[in-house]
């Protein structure tokens, strides 16, 4: 079960009036917050692009029944790529054992009108909002395969069935396989309509199946971007200037250039600096012995102090935008016969993916190639364009499996850009660009930083009868896609905390509540953090909702029940693991250790998820994380297996975060510039971890980011109460928990 690329000699061609550079890098980027598009049928009237028998731009056939199906979106260690070989495998009817994959490149989408639709992988949104075309486009070449089994026997098609890629015409018996029939299937008209199996019928769908790219990386024979290698490959190392918004001045290259193995010194944009070399190490060590003056900008100044004062002021400031609100929480507050008041922060957060960023150019006048891990295969096919100075139609993008995405490689290809500017230096030359992992931490697209105050107006009983919620940080749209901020509003920025609805929604009802944002932009650039601000926004809400619990004397788990009574799938979660840990019984002593429980609950990238940490803290306030147990809807499960080791990984990401994850700003640049000061959780801080799949249907939910919200929460309030120490501000490296 292998997965390929298609070669280049496969791509067609693009006709040169076709489309504009600029308005498909102006539909490239805006495509990154696109949440519905038609796609049409594949099949109809689309081109052939391989030499096997295509069906349709999903499906390819082979004589020795091997059937090929085209991922559009990128596999970067999710599962993704299984996955959505199941939904096309399963509505084709085809022999599972003989199934293998490949990635169309956008290039070849492009030229095909967006037959594979949207390439971008982020947001959880691989399956969730492509299972219902990739479906649609295995039924398709099923019908296809049956009617020219019909045509061939000259029967009724209504008389076929398939099952395994077997064709059978039932009154006779007779039987032929899709190898069999793949040429002549590919030259039908594809039907108009087709009918998607209830997923009663399911048999692919659902079931723990192994993933098809786990052989390849387990024996080696996976090639990642750093990997590359091809004739004639020269390798280059950058250094960008470390304070955001700087320059580059000058630097000295003829006291490197005559070091074994450098080829050139070149400026690469406006403060950037790369040496290309024959070896990636000769241009690394070269770079750093290279004599760089640099211009620092404005920003010189900025500090992780002065970023944190900018946003405590934003929590009093009128400027707010407000993202939910019912009733008149300040009237309700001012007249509360209580309040409870605290203030939240959460820090700047590098994405760490192991693979640093990477790409392979190679550029003529006449036409530019690139390799690399991406998360949008189109959005780099756009900075491909804009970076060489050509068409979209002379450009392409050969997709490669990631070695870690959480959103650094999708809406922003820095990188790509950096890789195409050095090749278009050195015409007809393949250079492979590959960053240091200081470059790669001192460069990042961090997570925003914010803070929040929240309060809670109580009547004489204890009830809640107003929440304000004031965030004060950093947008995200703002600093990537600033056209999508709309009088003030970024939508992306109330994750988890959005009015009733599909996506994102709050789980609990007030009688009067407001959720408001005043935007504060400072200079580290943001970027899409696996989990993006339902990761904070959940931390907020669900450790406030637990000092209300402890203030008013009520059982965490009851006031949640409470206030969730008009929200019965974000309770059903809740409930599961509640059931699940026996929240009424005490956990066992571990060692001698006396064990703590904290709940937390949230609803992201269309799920529901909810978990319970237990905890123990000893005298010497070591906090020793036991248990997660995690419940998650995602409508519909279509790799169980897949699921349980995402919410694994999930809480591995998000554990990291919570524990350790903080990046400081001095002088205007990134204090961490390496594991050795921005650490993640290793083998003996990970707990064991129950995930329980509430698969309610009807809905189709992310898996790869939503746990990761209710990680930092859960153990914060786990840790209260076995502490009695609320921690506010993460990480947790940066508070003792000695008693």
């Amino acid at each position: 079960m292998k997965q390929q690329a298609l070669a280049p000699s496969e791509i067609l061609p693009l006709p040169a009036d076709a489309l504009s550079r600029r308005s498909f890098l102006a539909a490239s980027a805006s495509a990154g917050l696109v949440v519905a598009f038609h796609i049409p049928l594949a099949g109809q009237a689309l081109a052939q692009t391989s030499p096997s028998p295509e069906i349709n731009a999903w499906v390819v056939v082979n004589a020795d029944d091997t059937v090929i199906i085209r991922i559009a979106r990128s596999e970067m260690g999710q599962g993704t790529l299984t996955g959505l070989a199941q939904l096309v495998a399963e509505e084709l009817e085809c022999n599972w054992a003989k199934v293998t994959t490949e990635y169309p490149t956008p290039g070849q989408n492009l030229a095909r009108n967006r037959a594979w639709g949207n390439f971008s992988t982020g947001g959880s949104r691989g399956i969730r909002e492509s299972h219902d075309y990739v479906r649609k486009g295995g039924a398709t070449a099923r019908l296809m395969l049956v009617q020219a089994a019909a045509d061939e026997w000259k029967v009724p098609v209504s008389e076929c069935s398939a099952a395994a890629s077997v064709i059978t015409h039932t009154p006779s018996g007779r039987t032929t396989t899709y190898g069999k029939v793949a040429v002549a299937a590919g030259k039908l008209k594809a039907p108009v309509e087709v009918t998607l199996k209830d997923p009663k019928d399911w048999k692919l769908v659902g079931k723990r199946l192994a993933r098809l790219d786990t052989l390849d990386k387990v024996t080696g024979r996976q090639i990642y971007g750093a990997d590359l290698k091809m004739p004639g490959l020269l390798n280059a190392a950058i250094k960008d200037c470390p304070v955001f918004g700087g320059k580059l001045k000058s630097f000295n290259a003829a006291a490197i250039e005559k070091r074994p193995g450098v080829k050139k010194v070149l400026r690469v944009g406006d403060s950037a600096v790369a040496v290309v070399a024959d070896t990636w190490w000769r241009a690394k060590t070269a770079l750093d012995a290279l004599p760089i003056e640099w211009d620092n900008g404005p920003n010189v100044a900025n500090s992780s102090a002065t970023v944190a004062q900018m946003l405590k002021a934003g929590l009093d400031a009128p400027d707010a935008v407000v993202g939910n609100q019912n009733g008149d929480a300040k009237a309700a507050l001012a007249s509360a016969a209580r309040r409870i008041e605290a203030v939240y922060a959460y820090p700047h957060q590098n994405h760490a993916t192991m693979e640093p960023m990477n790409a392979t150019a190679r550029w003529t006048p006449e036409r530019c190639e690139v390799w690399t891990p991406t998360q949008n295969g189109e959005a780099a096919l756009a900075a491909t364009s804009e970076a060489a100075g050509l068409p979209a139609s002379k450009c392409e993008v050969y997709k490669i499996h990631l070695g870690g995405g959480f959103g650094r490689r999708g809406a922003v290809h820095d990188w790509v850009r950096q890789a195409v500017d050095i090749a278009k230096q050195m015409p007809g030359v393949p250079v492979k660009l590959l960053w240091s992992r200081e470059e790669d931490m001192l460069h990042g697209r961090y997570h925003p930083v914010t803070q929040c105050k929240l309060q809670a107006g109580l009547d004489a009983q204890g009830n809640i009868t107003a929440l304000h919620m004031r965030i004060s940080g950093q947008s995200i749209l703002a600093g990537v896609f600033p056209q999508n901020i709309r009088n003030g509003l970024d939508p992306v920025q109330f994750q988890g905390l959005n009015a009733p609805g599909p996506e994102a929604s709050i789980g609990y009802s007030f009688p009067n509540l407001l959720i408001d944002h005043a935007m504060r932009n400072p200079s580290v650039p943001p970027g899409f953090w696996r989990g993006v601000n339902l990761n904070q926004n959940t931390i907020y809400l669900e450790c406030f909702l637990d000092e209300v619990a402890a203030a008013t004397q009520q059982d965490p788990l009851a006031l949640r029940r409470k206030l969730m009574a008009s929200h019965p799938k974000h309770l059903a979660v809740l409930n599961a693991v509640a059931e699940r840990v026996r929240w009424d019984v005490p956990p066992p002593d571990v060692r001698g250790q006396k064990v703590y429980r904290g709940l937390a609950q949230t609803m992201g990238f269309g799920s529901y998820v909810a978990a319970c940490a237990e905890v123990s803290v000893d005298k010497e306030g070591t906090l020793k994380i036991h248990r997660i147990v995690a419940a998650t809807d995602p409508g519909y499960a279509v790799n169980p297996q897949q699921i349980e080791a995402q919410v694994e990984g999930s809480f591995a990401y998000g554990l990291s975060a919570a524990l350790f994850g903080e990046c400081t700003q001095k002088d205007g640049r990134i204090e961490q510039d390496n594991f050795s000061t921005y650490p993640v959780v290793q083998m003996q801080h990970m707990p064991a971890v129950e995930t329980i799949i509430v698969a309610s249907g009807g809905f189709w939910g992310g898996v790869g980011e939503p746990t990761i919200a209710v990680a930092a929460p859960a153990v914060l309030n786990a840790v209260f109460a076995a502490t009695g120490k609320r921690i506010r501000e993460l990480p947790l490296k940066n508070h003792s928990l000695k008693a």
